[in-house]
């Protein structure tokens, strides 16, 4: 563990050395995907340099050797793309273009020769099952953008650094340094999200909120059958959620398109087959791409208090037609509650993060708040989580737990979790033992002063349906008791010490003639 951390700091140090590389051309936003799709390309071309090598082991010869070979090239490509889903020929691989920089300017290596490498990539796949999944990956990476010269030439250098940057970085391709590789990755997310505001922030959730949330919603389980968000971003929650139980397949929807490529390539870089991941770039509300779908795991952190078109259609559509009353236009909070219910397996679980307002808003939010509580008995945990713990917003979140297959005399379990973090920089962090408690709070359903309480479903109904925390666990710290004679002799100590250090001025005065 102390050698797998050193070699990460060590990573993310040159890691930041390629962003300041960058740094002078463009803003955080943008040069990270020029440092994430290096990043990719590598990992990709070391996949199939590695697999090409292997599956030649027996014949004593090199993959660039059998390349050569037109009798053995036509069943390699085959077997590469069979079994990875792409490839790339030797000259386009990561290590071929390290040898031309290397050779300086007598090597063939400029920002043209990787734009083909990449289209080597895509070309590949055309036809095959895994064409959608590499289907514009790379867009956001622009390598003929003025932003990284005005020439050729000096794109050309510019991107040279980046790539011998890159291959500076110590990570082979085996089990155990696969997570090193995904951690970076997510770290690298993180850092932008950190230092680019909320644009960048929209993708990404802080690695305690996700470890909370994919601990609720694989608690007591070891695998999981699916697991889906339909808000998400990077894909980093739906891949935490697998570090707690074997997931058998991953799916997930994202609007952004820049976004839904960096969720594309996450899971590849996790190793998760392309067969094993379905992710869809269109508006989940607007248009859902796995209806008529339910999901053992579901998970979000959807935009908070979004706008949405609340459209008289959607009345008549199926995940919000029992609720009597659409969600407003100006707060799309609890669209996505509705969204995700409505792909919830009745054995599964489901977390989402929300603004407090979703807690005691009104009108058609309260309506839908009670129908899934008195009418649905759904709602099975309220967690109140810290404030400024998100990139974006400084806003206190909460967590909301749901299930389908709750009893008619189970409580609902309100913990407030606000208090548990420590303060790193300017934002607010969950540490494991504030983790941990949430958590085993939960398995246990545990009543702790001050921190947690079952509440029953007529606690709930008195009050009004309103799960404003304060109402179920008292916080409340009595002020310290004041000594009134303390106070008053203390005061008459600080008389005197003034009139003291008067006199002493008035002596010093006078010694000065003043």
């Amino acid at each position: 563990m102390v050698k797998e951390k050193l070699h990460q700091q060590e990573l993310y140090k040159k890691l930041w050395n390629m962003a300041n590389e960058l740094r002078g051309n463009m803003n955080a936003n943008e040069f990270k995907d020029y440092i994430l799709g290096v990043i990719f390309y590598r990992y990709l071309s070391e996949k199939v340099e590695q697999r090409a090598n292997y599956i030649l082991k027996n014949d004593n010869m090199t993959y660039r050797e059998a390349w050569e070979i037109e009798g053995i090239r036509k069943t390699l490509m085959q077997a590469l793309i069979k079994q990875r889903g792409y490839m790339i020929e030797p000259k386009y691989l990561f290590s071929t273009m390290i040898e031309e920089i290397e050779k300086g300017d007598s090597g063939k290596f400029d920002v043209e020769y990787l734009i083909k490498a990449i289209n080597n990539i895509t070309e590949s796949t055309l036809g095959q099952d895994s064409q959608e999944t590499f289907e514009n990956l790379f867009d956001d990476m622009d390598l003929s953008s003025t932003k990284l010269g005005k020439t050729v030439k000096a794109r050309s250098n510019l991107m040279a650094k980046i790539l011998v940057l890159v291959n500076e970085i110590s990570f082979t391709q085996n089990d155990t340094e696969i997570d090193i590789l995904g951690d970076t990755y997510e770290y690298l997310i993180g850092k932008f999200a950190a230092n680019a505001g909320q644009k960048a922030g929209e993708f990404y959730t802080p690695q305690g909120v996700s470890k909370v949330l994919a601990k609720i919603v694989t608690l007591e389980k070891e695998e999981l059958k699916d697991v889906y968000d339909p808000t998400c971003g990077s894909g980093s929650l739906l891949l935490r959620v697998n570090r707690e139980a074997k997931v058998g397949k991953f799916y997930g929807q994202e609007l952004n398109s820049t976004t839904f490529n960096l969720a594309r390539m996450n899971m590849l870089l996790h190793e998760v087959h392309h067969s094993r991941f379905d992710i869809q770039n269109a508006d989940t509300i607007e248009e859902p791409q796995h209806m008529g779908m339910e999901f053992e795991a579901v998970v979000a952190n959807p935009p908070y208090s979004s706008k949405w078109s609340s459209d008289k259609k959607f009345e008549q559509d199926e995940r919000f037609s029992g609720y009597g009353k659409l969600a407003p236009k100006s707060r799309a909070d609890y669209v996505f509650v509705q969204h995700m219910i409505h792909h919830l397996a009745d054995n599964g679980t489901m977390a989402v993060v929300l603004p407090h307002g979703v807690l005691f808003r009104g009108g058609a939010e309260e309506n839908i708040r009670k129908y899934l509580i008195k009418d649905k008995n759904y709602l099975d945990v309220v967690i109140g989580l810290p404030e400024n713990l998100f990139y974006g917003t400084g806003i206190p979140t909460v967590i909301l737990v749901y299930k389908k297959c709750r009893r008619e005399d189970d409580t609902i379990l309100f913990i407030d979790a606000s208090k548990g973090f420590q303060k790193v920089g300017n934002k607010n962090m969950l540490r494991q033992e504030d983790i941990e408690k949430i958590v085993n709070t939960y398995a246990n359903r545990e009543e702790i002063d001050k921190y947690s309480h079952n509440a029953t479903l007529e606690e709930i109904e008195e009050n009004d349906y309103n799960l404003n925390i304060p109402r179920y666990v008292d916080t409340f710290e009595p002020e310290p008791r004041v000594d009134i004679d303390k106070v008053k002799t203390r005061l008459n100590e600080i008389d005197k010490e003034i009139s003291e250090i008067d006199e002493e001025i008035d002596k010093y005065l006078k010694e000065l003639g003043l």
